[in-house]
């Protein structure tokens, strides 16, 4: 927690104080675990999603009300009338002459009307926390699989950095041998042309990193002077998976995949609808109660009353219709999402079978020797013993393998991640 508040005060540092040092780039350097620390607090579409939960629980509340009451006032006369039956004063010596009458109404809803719409908001309070987790299930893959193609991006241009450092110890020893007539000049433009070729790439690297560097600051709500780089190394996941546990996720998907908690919320919603448009055939009552003076034989009367519709014409058939059919549509978004949600763990879970399956024939020890291999081609060459040719051949070799290494471990950590997708939750 300490950690977090850090790199949330040095993120709010960088915003305003970088505001007034437009000019200066900032280097923020974090780990995967605590950029989702950073995003879970900062993220703008989490917090308006959090603010939709918190209208519907608005609204929910606001449910539970009964109509107010309706107070009417009428039938009262400005001015003096000489011809009517004086009348006893109302307050001091005033009112003898004076007629009034007043109502208070109050509409009772019949049929469960008020207890079924309460249910209807508390379902839509249950669809707003369900999208709240479908976001974040979005989100979550988009930040886990930008990370990881910064992280890509920065071990290749490591490699490159590396080979630009050694070839230019190399460029700058055929330089002299150069001019001392030792080697030829093709030998010494063939060694300049591939320290040029690999800055080329090295900068073409930086460039494609600025693309995700921008999704990560969006995500993040990081200002854009700031440099971000992610201090952990690209590893490959390590957990192992069976076939019976795609079978125990398939069936785990239909009650934890927020998708398919959102199509059962509207299959709900859908039914509380149905009762409503069935209780609304029912007319609503109109309580009353009043009091007339000096316009009846009696000079003061109180008197109750009721009114409803009469449900001759209207009896609501046309939206009871609309609403059983929008159950129906709703049933069935609900098991395409979850055949859609079979077939997505199926295909993802034998996608990251296969890659691993690769993955395994790469090991530390791999990746060791072909290190050690590259430093003893560069010694035999320096020394003369293998030829230029032999050379710059394994060292494209190298670099493609160093590349194939790299390629395996992005895309093992991104069926990963879309398998964590596709389930709904964190393996």
């Amino acid at each position: 927690m300490r950690l977090l508040n850090k790199i949330i005060f040095t993120l709010f540092y960088i915003h305003y104080f970088g505001f007034f040092s437009a000019q200066i780039s900032d280097t923020v350097k974090i780990s995967r675990k605590e950029a989702e620390a950073v995003f879970l607090t900062t993220n703008l579409d989490l917090i308006a999603q959090k603010l939709e939960i918190s209208q519907a629980e608005a609204r929910a509340v606001q449910a539970k009300y009964w109509p107010n009451p309706k107070l009417s006032i009428s039938e009262v006369n400005l001015w003096r009338t000489y011809d009517i039956e004086e009348q006893p004063a109302l307050i001091g010596n005033w009112g003898k002459n004076t007629q009034i009458s007043a109502e208070i109404e109050q509409v009772i809803q019949t049929a469960g009307k008020r207890r079924k719409n309460i249910e209807l908001q508390k379902i839509e309070v249950e669809g707003e926390k369900y999208e709240l987790q479908e976001v974040l299930r979005e989100l979550k893959r988009t930040l886990r699989n930008t990370i990881t193609e910064i992280l890509y991006n920065q071990e290749q241009q490591k490699i490159y950095e590396n080979q630009i450092s050694s070839i230019e110890k190399l460029t700058k020893s055929y330089n002299s041998q150069l001019n001392l007539g030792n080697i030829s000049k093709a030998e010494y433009m063939r060694l300049k042309a591939q320290e040029i070729e690999f800055k080329k790439r090295l900068i073409s690297l930086k460039q494609g990193l600025e693309e995700h560097q921008t999704e990560l600051k969006a995500l993040l709500m990081i200002p854009s002077s700031t440099y971000i780089v992610i201090s952990d190394s690209l590893t490959m996941p390590e957990k192992q998976f069976s076939e019976m546990e795609m079978v125990q996720w398939t069936e785990k998907a239909k009650e934890n995949r927020p998708d398919i908690m959102i199509s059962k919320n509207r299959e709900k919603h859908a039914e509380k609808n149905l009762e409503i448009q069935n209780a609304m055939k029912t007319p609503d009552v109109a309580v009353s109660i009043g009091y007339d003076r000096g316009g009846n034989i009696m000079k003061d009367f109180i008197g109750l009353g009721v009114s409803f519709d009469l449900p001759i014409f209207d009896r609501n058939k046309g939206n009871i219709q609309d609403a059983r059919l929008e159950i129906q549509k709703k049933k069935n978004e609900t098991r395409k999402n979850i055949l859609k949600s079979e077939n997505e763990i199926s295909s993802v879970f034998r996608n990251y079978i296969r890659t691993q399956q690769i993955s395994r024939e790469i090991d530390d020890h791999y990746e060791l020797t072909l290190d050690g291999l590259l430093v003893s081609h560069e010694k035999n060459f320096r020394l003369r013993n293998i030829s230029m040719l032999e050379y710059m051949d394994f060292l494209d070799t190298y670099i493609g393998n160093k590349m194939v290494i790299l390629d395996t471990k992005k895309e093992l950590n991104e069926y990963y991640e879309n398998l964590q997708y596709v389930v709904g939750q964190d393996l």
